[in-house]
């Protein structure tokens, strides 16, 4: 069983920056889709951005493109998600989520790392 494990949450004033990881252990991490979503209270959790498991393509939610940047580095077993210009609107929780290559539903999660972004 794969675990994953974010940090890099924190609070910043808006139009700041911060970088996620989500390190990942257990599994072959490799052979892993990667993807980030973020919960804000009393709100549905969102898918933000993903990454395939060679890194080839990445997609991310319209809210996000040009600010975010999703990356990964498998001889680290880590994923990252770089966020510029941020604004109280990303305030939310940030979960690390993990799939098989082939795609598919997202099977493994992380506990999250909050991000505050102040106006």
């Amino acid at each position: 069983q794969v675990q994953l494990a974010e940090s890099g949450g924190g609070l910043v004033q808006a139009g700041g920056s911060l970088r996620l990881s989500c390190a990942a252990s257990g599994g072959t991490f490799s052979s892993y889709g990667m993807g980030w979503f973020r919960q804000a209270p009393g709100k549905a959790r969102e898918f933000v951005a993903d990454i395939t498991w060679n890194g080839g393509s990445t997609y991310y939610v319209d809210s996000v493109k040009g600010r975010f940047t999703i990356s990964r580095d498998n001889a680290k077993n880590t994923v990252y998600l770089q966020m510029i210009r941020l604004n109280p609107e990303d305030t939310a929780v940030y979960y690390c989520a993990a799939r098989g290559r082939l795609g598919g539903s997202w099977s493994y999660w992380g506990q999250g790392t909050q991000v505050t972004v102040s106006s």
